[in-house]
């Protein structure tokens, strides 16, 4: 986020100098020269005496002209202007290469506003690893943002591996794909060899500081890898169903006058929706955990009003402190010396929005203890349990700083140096913030938080977005790509701010934005206090029309989303995945990056250009089967087609072989929708076959995990027979939820007669099933089933 125009003085007095962050790429080149060519500055500096042992090479300091040359090349102390940064513990670096053998196409290391497929690099352009709160960020560039996750995944048709890296300190890594030519086995007479030319992909990890910590995982699926990765990091929390529909976000709404109108203005215009936020204009003069007390004179009531409407609230909460002796958690975090500090042993200070703040020590566990107890209800006073956190700020940002972040030569825990440990301090917050939401509700409820700074293993307590992009064209665009990229590391619930954070969007971007987010993971509207307002039905009637359907999409779809989540969780599938990842072997998806797959069933094509009239949509696999999903028509013959496409949808499209759950209708939030029925959507494969299922449970606590309160289904249509059986026996959950619609895509003649039979019931008769037969479609849609959702059952088409 930028300082606002207008802002306390404290602030307004150390406002962000941009100057300074025009020199932020000037000091990324400096230091990647410094930890790409380790060996050229260590040998000038160092290398007065070597000596070999066990195939190592031991550099050694012999005298103090050495010392001397070392810091004319800031290997023991730099400066950045007017920062000083010294290396008390002396110059380090490491760093490893692979050679990937066959493979050209690699993916991974987010976040980066970049391609999916990892490009090239040169000596000034490698990829970097090292979060920063980056203001409209570049696109297409290679410089570290707001998240990092050291994991690479390598793919070719037979193979998938993965590279992770486990460090938490700057981390560069150079990227080189060339031919290289490998001999082959021969019978020919032995002074003959055979040779042919085959890609290699060269990768060199260099950190700033650590050791060498890395696994490769050898897959040799797209899935093992996820499985392998999962095992090391943890697999995506299960989020409470809430968090996978519509979040209105703006900052600020102005007090609670704002929000009531906000929330009315949804009701009003029949558009449904489930959390409202506030941002940082919320406090009482930027301390969080408070409630500025002119515009939030009753926030418990605020929260009541939502709570009927059964929406709920997420509140901004930061990771700095304002320095006020007055302020309670200040004075608590200083007494108990829970502040990280600086090289002399004092506590860090840096400015960010309340002026001169202090950073809580989050990898210090008796801080992040203390940090959960802050949510207890009686310590945040004006909460409930409909509020919920957004850790923002957490890079962690500090105006005025070297790239507007913390001193690397600060110390946390353990004497332990920021550089060491400066990508893990978002994680660290979240976790604590995580655990605090489950602490207040006494271990029964599973949280929702959403963080800006990421790492490896950051999904197991929440989501990310992608932090503030820009409302242009290219930014919807290039969301698509990173929003891959941090999926496939691991990082499911993920998204991007619907609109553009920064600057005001068009209606029809606007439009397409709606459109494409419906369809991703973590779906936001969200907007800078610059950008004037632009909830839905701001647009005219017929934008909000559109926006309307958008989301009234979103949330049918909500079964099909959670059952993914349900697997994200317990397998460690991506949610949002690329074509190759389903279609591994098909050449042609391995640089895919403007459509993707959600779950194994649906192929999304957002319309990412202005004033279009068609797109290009590749429908891979030669063998498979795919169907409009909104007006059923089966495409046979795969391969790149011309869509039309006109302002009211995107291109979205059924796989064969597959059954989508669905709700048949949708209330004013996910809570309304808890009893309405399910409608399934069966896309016959080539061989009249299809599989999908459903998970559900009660949708916010970790019972489905405590007590096994949950219900895992599994349909099949197979030989005219559509049955419903249980996935996992260890499940119960009890369910009024019925089964009303089937519609079978697909169906080449019509049936009839159609039956329904309960399975394992005393009155298991056959009953008759309302049906009709669309010839144009070839859809057959069953009506007026009334099937429990819970019971195994069968139906037959005859």
């Amino acid at each position: 986020m930028e300082p606002a125009k207008e802002e306390e003085s404290s602030v307004q007095d150390e406002a962000v100098d941009k100057s300074n962050f025009k020199n932020c790429n000037h000091i990324a080149f400096y230091r990647r020269q410094k930890l790409l060519h380790p060996g050229k500055f260590l040998y000038q500096a160092l290398l007065d005496s070597v000596t070999l042992c066990n195939d190592s090479v031991k550099l050694q300091i012999i005298n103090e002209k050495n010392k001397e040359n070392q810091e004319d090349l800031g290997l023991w102390q730099e400066e950045f202007g007017s920062f000083l940064d010294i290396k008390a513990n002396g110059p380090s670096s490491i760093g490893l290469d692979f050679s990937l053998h066959g493979c050209e196409h690699v993916y991974g290391i987010p976040e980066h506003a970049e391609t999916l497929l990892l490009k090239n690099t040169s000596d000034n352009d490698a990829y970097r690893l090292f979060n920063l709160d980056v203001y409209g960020h570049k696109i297409q560039d290679k410089m570290g943002i707001y998240g990092s996750v050291p994991f690479l995944l390598a793919h070719k048709p037979n193979r998938t591996a993965g590279i992770f890296w486990l460090n938490s300190s700057e981390t560069l890594v150079e990227i080189n794909t060339k031919a290289v030519m490998e001999h082959v086995p021969s019978r020919s007479p032995p002074d003959i060899t055979k040779q042919r030319v085959v890609p290699q992909t060269d990768v060199h990890w260099m950190s700033e500081s650590g050791i060498i910590d890395v696994f490769l995982l050898m897959g040799p699926t797209p899935f093992d890898i996820f499985k392998q990765y999962a095992q090391l990091t943890g697999t995506q929390a299960l989020p409470p169903l809430f968090s996978l529909g519509y979040h209105q976000c703006r900052w600020n709404y102005e007090d609670e006058q704002d929000v009531k109108a906000v929330d009315a203005g949804f009701d009003e215009h029949d558009i449904p929706y489930d959390v409202i936020w506030l941002d940082i204009e919320h406090t009482e003069g930027k301390r969080y955990f408070t409630w500025d007390k002119k515009k939030f004179q009753n926030p418990k009531r605020m929260q009541e009003l939502l709570k009927r409407k059964k929406r709920k609230l997420v509140v901004i909460i930061d990771p700095h402190i304002k320095v006020d002796p007055m302020y309670t958690l200040y004075s608590q975090a200083k007494k108990n010396g829970y502040f990280v500090k600086d090289r002399k042993g004092q506590d860090f200070e840096g400015i960010c929005w309340p002026g001169s703040s202090s950073y809580l020590d989050f990898t210090n566990p008796e801080v992040r203890e203390w940090y959960a107890d802050q949510f207890a209800f009686k310590s945040y006073k004006g909460s409930t349990d409909i509020l919920f956190v957004w850790n923002d700020m957490n890079e962690p940002s500090v105006f005025k700083g070297a790239e507007l972040t913390m001193q690397r030569d600060a110390v946390h825990h353990g004497n332990w140096e920021h550089r060491e440990v400066h990508n893990l301090y978002g994680f660290y917050q979240q976790m604590a913030t995580a655990e605090g939401l489950i602490k207040r509700s006494r271990g029964q409820n599973r949280p929702f938080v959403l963080t800006r700074s990421f790492f490896a293993g950051s999904q197991k307590y929440g989501a990310v977005w992608t932090g503030d992009n820009v409302a242009e064209w290219s930014y919807l665009k290039i969301s698509i790509p990173m929003l891959l990229t941090i999926s496939i590391a691991g990082i499911s619930f993920c998204g991007a701010d619907v609109g553009g954070f920064i600057g005001d969007p068009e209606p029809e971007l606007l439009v397409r934005w709606y459109q494409a987010g419906a369809y991703q993971p973590f779906f936001r509207g969200h907007a800078n206090i610059e950008s004037k307002r632009r909830e839905p039905w701001l647009f005219g009637d017929e934008n909000t029309r559109i926006i309307r359907e958008a989301i009234r999409e979103r949330y049918t779809l909500l079964p099909y989303l959670y059952s993914l989540f349900y697997r994200a969780h317990t397998t460690a599938e991506p949610v949002m995945r690329p074509l190759w990842v389903e279609f591994p072997k098909e050449q042609e998806t391995f640089g895919v990056e403007d459509e993707y797959m959600l779950g194994n069933a649906l192929l999304v094509h957002p319309v990412i250009e202005q004033e279009a009239t068609t797109v290009n949509v590749l429908l891979p696999g030669s063998d498979e089967v795919w169907y409009d999903l909104r007006r059923f028509r089966r495409l046979d013959y795969p391969g790149t087609l011309k869509i039309p496409v006109t302002l009211e949808s995107i291109p979205v499209f059924q796989r064969g072989g597959s059954v989508v759950p669905l709700k048949t209708t949708v209330g004013r939030s996910t809570e309304w929708m808890t009893d309405i029925s399910y409608e399934l959507r069966v896309a016959l494969d080539s061989k009249d076959f299809a599989v999908g299922e459903l998970y559900l449970d009660d949708e916010h606590s970790f019972q489905y995990l405590h007590k096994k309160q949950f219900l895992h289904r599994k349909f099949t249509f197979h030989k005219n027979v559509f049955s419903s059986s249980c996935a996992d026996e260890i499940g119960q959950y009890h369910t009024k939820c019925v089964v009303e619609r089937v519609l079978i895509l697909g169906v080449q003649k019509q049936p009839t007669s159609v039956t329904a039979s309960l399975q394992g019931k005393r009155d298991g008769k056959d009953k008759e099933v309302v049906f009709t037969y669309d010839a144009k479609t070839s859809t057959l849609t069953l009506e007026k089933l009334l099937l429990n959702v819970g019971d195994d059952w069968k139906i037959h088409i005859k």
